[in-house]
Protein backbone atom coordinates (compact mmCIF):
# COMPACT_ATOMS: atom_id res chain seq x y z
CA UNK A 1 0.00 0.00 0.00
CA UNK A 2 1.33 3.47 -0.66
CA UNK A 3 0.42 6.42 1.33
CA UNK A 4 0.87 9.75 1.80
CA UNK A 5 0.60 12.29 4.97
CA UNK A 6 -0.19 16.17 3.88
CA UNK A 7 0.52 18.46 6.73
CA UNK A 8 -1.26 21.22 6.00
CA UNK A 9 0.44 24.65 7.32
CA UNK A 10 1.77 23.49 10.95
CA UNK A 11 3.73 26.97 11.01
CA UNK A 12 4.10 29.30 14.55
CA UNK A 13 1.45 31.89 13.57
CA UNK A 14 -1.19 28.99 13.40
CA UNK A 15 -0.26 27.38 16.67
CA UNK A 16 1.09 30.04 18.95
CA UNK A 17 1.27 33.15 16.94
CA UNK A 18 -0.90 35.79 15.59
CA UNK A 19 -3.25 33.47 14.66
CA UNK A 20 -2.60 30.52 17.32
CA UNK A 21 -5.38 28.53 19.19
CA UNK A 22 -5.51 26.11 22.40
CA UNK A 23 -6.11 23.51 20.03
CA UNK A 24 -3.42 24.64 17.78
CA UNK A 25 -1.21 24.07 20.50
CA UNK A 26 -2.62 20.70 21.89
CA UNK A 27 -2.80 18.65 18.54
CA UNK A 28 1.15 19.48 18.07
CA UNK A 29 2.47 16.51 19.74
CA UNK A 30 -0.23 14.20 18.09
CA UNK A 31 0.92 15.68 14.38
CA UNK A 32 4.29 14.62 15.28
CA UNK A 33 3.55 11.20 16.12
CA UNK A 34 1.75 11.32 13.11
CA UNK A 35 4.37 11.88 10.87
CA UNK A 36 7.09 9.98 13.18
CA UNK A 37 4.61 6.54 12.16
CA UNK A 38 4.26 7.37 8.60
CA UNK A 39 8.06 7.56 8.47
CA UNK A 40 8.71 4.71 10.24
CA UNK A 41 6.66 3.37 7.40
CA UNK A 42 8.55 4.71 4.83
CA UNK A 43 5.70 6.68 3.67
CA UNK A 44 5.70 9.84 2.43
CA UNK A 45 4.83 13.29 4.36
CA UNK A 46 4.17 16.29 2.77
CA UNK A 47 3.98 19.66 4.19
CA UNK A 48 2.20 22.97 2.77
CA UNK A 49 2.83 26.77 4.16
CA UNK A 50 0.62 29.73 4.30
CA UNK A 51 3.11 31.80 2.73
CA UNK A 52 2.37 35.69 2.08
CA UNK A 53 4.06 38.69 1.53
CA UNK A 54 4.68 42.24 2.84
CA UNK A 55 1.75 43.57 1.31
CA UNK A 56 -0.76 41.09 2.91
CA UNK A 57 -3.20 43.54 4.25
CA UNK A 58 -4.20 44.85 0.54
CA UNK A 59 -4.91 41.03 -0.56
CA UNK A 60 -8.44 39.89 -0.58
CA UNK A 61 -7.67 37.85 2.07
CA UNK A 62 -6.33 40.53 4.29
CA UNK A 63 -8.94 42.59 3.95
CA UNK A 64 -10.96 39.53 5.21
CA UNK A 65 -8.95 38.82 7.74
CA UNK A 66 -6.61 41.47 8.58
CA UNK A 67 -4.36 39.69 10.69
CA UNK A 68 -0.95 39.50 9.64
CA UNK A 69 0.62 36.43 9.51
CA UNK A 70 2.81 33.69 7.67
CA UNK A 71 4.69 36.95 5.96
CA UNK A 72 7.71 34.78 4.13
CA UNK A 73 11.05 34.22 5.72
CA UNK A 74 9.10 35.65 9.29
CA UNK A 75 9.64 33.41 12.31
CA UNK A 76 5.62 33.06 12.39
CA UNK A 77 5.76 31.69 8.94
CA UNK A 78 8.40 28.95 9.82
CA UNK A 79 7.19 25.18 10.56
CA UNK A 80 6.81 24.76 14.57
CA UNK A 81 10.08 23.86 16.39
CA UNK A 82 9.06 19.85 16.98
CA UNK A 83 8.34 19.90 13.15
CA UNK A 84 11.00 22.18 11.58
CA UNK A 85 13.53 19.32 10.84
CA UNK A 86 11.56 16.77 9.68
CA UNK A 87 12.11 15.76 6.10
CA UNK A 88 9.48 16.08 3.41
CA UNK A 89 8.68 18.21 0.27
CA UNK A 90 7.25 21.44 1.05
CA UNK A 91 4.86 23.40 -0.70
CA UNK A 92 4.07 27.18 -0.56
CA UNK A 93 0.83 28.44 -0.93
CA UNK A 94 -0.48 32.37 -0.75
CA UNK A 95 -4.11 31.13 -0.60
CA UNK A 96 -5.91 28.10 1.39
CA UNK A 97 -5.62 25.29 -0.69
CA UNK A 98 -2.29 24.72 -2.61
CA UNK A 99 -3.28 24.04 -6.71
CA UNK A 100 0.69 23.33 -6.98
CA UNK A 101 0.31 20.30 -4.56
CA UNK A 102 -2.62 19.31 -6.07
CA UNK A 103 -0.94 19.21 -9.61
CA UNK A 104 1.88 17.48 -8.03
CA UNK A 105 -0.12 14.29 -6.87
CA UNK A 106 -2.32 14.56 -10.23
CA UNK A 107 1.03 12.08 -11.30
CA UNK A 108 1.13 10.01 -8.22
CA UNK A 109 -0.29 6.43 -7.73
CA UNK A 110 -1.32 6.76 -3.88
CA UNK A 111 -3.98 4.32 -1.94
CA UNK A 112 -4.31 6.79 0.63
CA UNK A 113 -3.64 10.72 1.46
CA UNK A 114 -4.11 11.40 4.85
CA UNK A 115 -3.91 15.41 5.94
CA UNK A 116 -3.71 16.43 9.00
CA UNK A 117 -3.09 20.11 10.52
CA UNK A 118 -4.18 23.31 10.43
CA UNK A 119 -6.92 25.00 10.45
CA UNK A 120 -9.19 22.03 9.70
CA UNK A 121 -12.29 24.93 8.29
CA UNK A 122 -10.00 26.58 5.87
CA UNK A 123 -7.12 25.34 4.85
CA UNK A 124 -7.14 21.94 5.40
CA UNK A 125 -10.74 21.54 3.93
CA UNK A 126 -9.69 23.53 1.41
CA UNK A 127 -6.74 21.24 0.39
CA UNK A 128 -9.00 18.08 1.11
CA UNK A 129 -11.22 19.00 -1.72
CA UNK A 130 -8.72 19.86 -4.42
CA UNK A 131 -6.89 16.28 -3.61
CA UNK A 132 -10.02 15.15 -3.79
CA UNK A 133 -10.89 17.09 -7.35
CA UNK A 134 -7.62 16.07 -9.00
CA UNK A 135 -7.50 12.23 -7.64
CA UNK A 136 -11.18 11.23 -7.55
CA UNK A 137 -10.50 7.17 -7.03
CA UNK A 138 -8.01 7.93 -4.52
CA UNK A 139 -8.97 7.28 -0.62
CA UNK A 140 -8.52 10.39 1.13
CA UNK A 141 -8.85 10.79 4.70
CA UNK A 142 -8.81 13.63 7.44
CA UNK A 143 -7.24 12.68 10.56
CA UNK A 144 -9.63 15.05 13.14
CA UNK A 145 -7.84 14.41 16.20
CA UNK A 146 -5.13 15.86 14.62
CA UNK A 147 -6.49 19.37 13.19
CA UNK A 148 -7.41 21.89 14.95
CA UNK A 149 -10.11 24.73 13.30
CA UNK A 150 -9.95 28.37 14.00
CA UNK A 151 -13.15 27.76 16.76
CA UNK A 152 -14.47 23.81 18.16
CA UNK A 153 -17.37 24.25 16.38
CA UNK A 154 -15.84 25.70 13.02
CA UNK A 155 -13.82 22.35 13.36
CA UNK A 156 -16.54 20.18 13.60
CA UNK A 157 -19.05 21.73 10.78
CA UNK A 158 -15.87 21.00 8.31
CA UNK A 159 -15.47 17.72 9.52
CA UNK A 160 -19.62 17.62 8.53
CA UNK A 161 -18.83 18.91 5.35
CA UNK A 162 -15.67 16.79 4.32
CA UNK A 163 -17.98 13.51 5.13
CA UNK A 164 -20.50 14.70 2.73
CA UNK A 165 -18.06 15.17 -0.04
CA UNK A 166 -16.51 11.40 0.60
CA UNK A 167 -13.85 12.04 2.71
CA UNK A 168 -13.15 10.11 5.37
CA UNK A 169 -13.26 11.61 8.71
CA UNK A 170 -10.91 9.17 10.89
Amino acid sequence: MKKLLVVVDMQKDFIDGSLGTKEAVDIVPLVKRKIEEYQKESFDVIFTLDTHKEDYLSTQEGKNLPVVHCIRESSGWQLHDSLKDVKGQRFEKETFGSAAMAEYLKGKSYDVIELVGVCTDICVISNALLIKAFLPETLIQVDSSCCAGVTPESHETALKAMKVCQIQVL
